[in-house]
């Protein structure tokens, strides 16, 4: 953390400047300098954000575009929002995702994940989905707590919408073009085409995002040979409004193609003794005696049809089909050779024995209905009710290699067919009881059914085959929610809300390494909050806060590596969390503008007495090993009390925005800080599978005229931090890192 000094300055003097310019608030109020409001579609209508009893936060504009530069993936959302962090050992393909501590770290390619991502209204549940570029949107919207009313399936986290920009009925267009060390090259563009006059509109829009592989294989010898990409997307969205008419259709055709290297897992550049990176860190150099690659392919297709059956009464439906295919290969151990071959060949550091394997999606289908009808009359009730069904095939072929044979041959297959099947049936209502409260409440019964067939047709070493292996689980739940919103005075609203939540159950089974099927049972959840939401001193302060308390019954957890390289599923008794959120977004002065976030989350698994493996490759337990009656045989370990995986309890972020008026335009400059705070990787604890508390900082400054170009130099994490983003604990200390420091000039030119 050598470059904390620094740190500290910057946040002095931030602290300071921000103590002399607040005071100017009541000094000089200026109506450009209000914040203008934020609508949001998180109840399924359009709302300002401020009368949704729901913890939310919203990313969009010109925070959005600097976020995610540099060629960032969907990743850049981590910790830039209160109780969120984004990780992953898939690298760009394979996100996962958590609020307020729920998540699922389970790198398996069919694995099920408790925050669900909802790209223009149809829900992306397969992972490998999840990762889709983000470009020419609306804005995201995260929603924190049980969402399982209104959206999807399996949400006990939350929601991460993202909502594209739609056609409108005029011309309008951008392009952005960036250029960046590493030789980064980013194009993004989109153009709005008004086919016929309020009738017929057409928007295209893409990005392609490039890097140069900048990581030495210094065990081939080969130069340059890792961390490079190439990912190209696009849309395109057809918008029909025939007049005199009270319909609408939106066709939206969409796509992506993802070529590059798996995530590059380092050995033993974790030290004994110590988390985060360590004494053999080198973020340019590797020594790998296996292959690395990832190739991704995915296209949809969404139709969005709505009617005003009456005045009062509006139906919507919506259908999505997603496809896609991925195949990724990696060396697992993150170096050459192994122990046993002698003095001189393996390293670096210890390695215990070698590891390379592959995941391919040979094929996923994914298609979703969804109809809902929606009731307002402009009096005190609202209402909707609706049914959703969804349908996921999927076809996965693991493979394992012996990287110590000539031609480094398979030596282990598994091939797996999921079948998934859920319906949902629901119904929301919403009554002004006063002028001051709103009383809301909603209900869905999902009934959801899983298939598989696994089995291994070529075992490691020798062990032969086994399968296959066919079963099914299936469970029905009713998920629920209700919440009331009470305005205090004209500037502050107030709210409560008690929801639950599940996730249905979950099967699991990587037969290239074991030879069991494992499967968890339904979790619920059960979650209370309450909060504020106001808009102070003349509208120039928005601050939105709240309190949580849930309480999880059979939570479902993820064994994910240990000493056997597997995954395995179980489920806890108890677990709970508990913690607050706030956001802020200030204009203290004129051509100043600050956002700020802040979130404190406590997790803990309840269970007097929860055991799990421990580690592989010499680290340090801390909790207590718990053995058989003959005391010899190990069962595990206790990580009751423990807290969540990859759960920090301090989350902050910041950015603040200042422009000096220049001729025809304005000379800016935009700064951004995120914390994540002190992480532990794994269900168990040790001292060195985690990563203590760092800030990531951006910069940008540029020009933007009144013509409609902003021209602009941008750095991202601009301090150079190096910290673990995650580990793989079966073989040795072996961890993978953040993004490097990348800086670049960027042009942007509006229509």
């Amino acid at each position: 953390m050598q470059h904390r000094p620094a740190l500290r300055t910057l946040l002095l003097g931030s602290t300071l400047f921000a103590a002399t310019a607040l005071p100017s608030f009541a000094q000089d109020v200026d109506t450009e300098a209000r914040l203008p409001s934020v609508t949001v579609t998180a109840q399924r209508v359009e709302e300002n954000i401020q009368d949704v009893p729901i913890s939310i936060t919203t990313i969009a504009d010109e925070k959005l575009d600097v976020l995610k530069s540099s060629g960032a993936d969907v990743r850049f959302l981590s910790a830039r929002v209160p109780s969120v962090i984004a990780e992953s050992s898939f690298g760009r393909a394979f996100p996962r995702f958590y609020i307020r501590g729920i998540g699922n770290t389970d790198f398996d390619l069919n694995a099920s994940q408790p925050v669900s991502l909802v790209y223009d209204d149809v829900p992306y549940e397969s992972p490998i989905l999840k990762g889709f570029p983000v470009f020419d949107l609306e804005s995201i919207e995260v929603l924190r707590g049980p969402q399982g009313t209104l959206f999807g399936r399996n949400t006990p986290g939350g929601i991460i919408k993202f909502d594209s920009a739609r056609p409108v009925h005029e011309f309008e267009a951008y392009i952005r073009g960036a250029y960046g060390n590493y030789n980064t090259r980013e194009l993004e563009g989109a153009v709005n085409l008004p086919l016929f006059k309020d009738e017929l509109a057409l928007r295209l829009s893409g990005i392609s995002q490039q890097r140069d592989p900048y990581v030495d294989n210094a065990f081939t010898g080969e130069n340059d040979r890792y961390e490079g990409f190439e990912e190209l997307a696009g849309r395109a969205q057809l918008l029909f409004t025939p007049s005199g008419t009270d319909f609408s259709a939106l066709l939206n055709l969409h796509g992506r193609s993802n070529e590059g290297d798996a995530r590059l897992f380092r050995a033993n550049i974790i030290d004994a003794g110590s988390n985060g990176v360590g004494s053999n860190f080198d973020r340019d150099t590797v020594y790998f005696d296996g292959d690395n690659f990832l190739q991704q392919d995915a296209h949809g297709v969404t139709l969005r049809l709505e009617k005003g059956l009456t005045d009062a009464v509006t139906v919507t439906y919506v259908f999505g089909n997603e496809q896609a295919t991925i195949e990724s290969r990696g060396d697992i151990d993150g170096g050459f050779g192994a122990v046993f071959l002698g003095a001189g060949n393996f390293g670096p550091g210890f390695i215990p024995f070698p590891s390379e394997s592959s995941g391919a999606v040979d094929a996923l289908h994914q298609t979703t209905n969804e109809i809902r009808f929606a009731f307002d009359n402009g009096g005190p009730l609202r209402a909707q009710t609706g049914l959703f069904v969804f349908d996921e095939k999927v076809s996965i072929t693991s493979k394992s290699f012996d990287t110590l044979a000539p031609g480094r041959p398979v030596n282990g297959i598994a091939t797996r067919e999921n079948q998934t099947d859920s319906t949902g049936i629901f119904a929301s209502l919403a009554y002004d009881v006063s002028d001051r409260l709103t009383l809301s409440g909603g209900a869905r019964w999902t009934d959801e059914s899983k298939d598989f067939v696994v089995e291994r047709t070529l075992g490691p070493f020798g062990s032969g085959t086994f399968g296959p292996v066919s079963g099914s689980v299936s469970d029905d739940q009713v998920s629920w929610d209700v919440s009331a919103t009470y305005q205090a005075t004209e500037e502050v609203n107030v709210y409560a809300r008690v929801a639950k939540g599940f996730r249905g159950p979950s099967t699991q089974g990587r037969l290239v390494f074991a030879n069991d099927v494992s499967s968890a049972d339904t979790e619920t959840v059960l979650s209370y909050e309450a909060g504020l939401k106001s808009e102070l001193l003349d509208n120039r302060v928005r601050l939105n806060a709240d309190v949580f308390f849930f309480e999880f019954n059979d939570q479902q957890l993820t064994i994910v590596g240990g000493l056997n390289n597997t995954v395995a599923l179980f489920n806890a008794d108890k677990s709970e969390g508990y913690g607050f959120e706030a956001d802020l977004e200030a204009a203290p002065i004129d051509n100043l503008f600050i956002t700020a976030g802040l979130s404190y989350n406590k997790t803990e698994f309840k269970d007097d007495v929860l055991l799990a493996p421990g580690c592989g490759g010499g680290c340090t337990m801390l909790d207590p090993a718990v053995y058989a009656a003959d005391g010899v045989t190990l069962l595990g370990y206790n990580i009751s009390g423990n807290s969540f995986p990859n759960a920090p309890e301090w989350i902050a972020n910041v950015t603040a925005r200042y422009a000096i008026p220049l001729q025809s335009g304005e000379l800016y400059g935009y700064t951004d800080w995120a914390y994540k705070g002190d992480t532990n990787f794994f269900l168990y604890d040790s001292v060195e599978f985690g990563q203590d508390g760092y800030w990531e900082g951006g910069l940008k400054v540029g020009y933007k005229a009144d013509a409609g170009y902003d021209v602009s130099v941008f750095a991202r994490n601009i301090l150079d931090e190096e910290a673990l983003t995650g580990a793989i604990d079966f073989n040795n200390l072996t961890g993978f890192v953040n993004e490097p420091r990348t800086y670049g000039v960027q042009l942007r030119w509006d229509f």
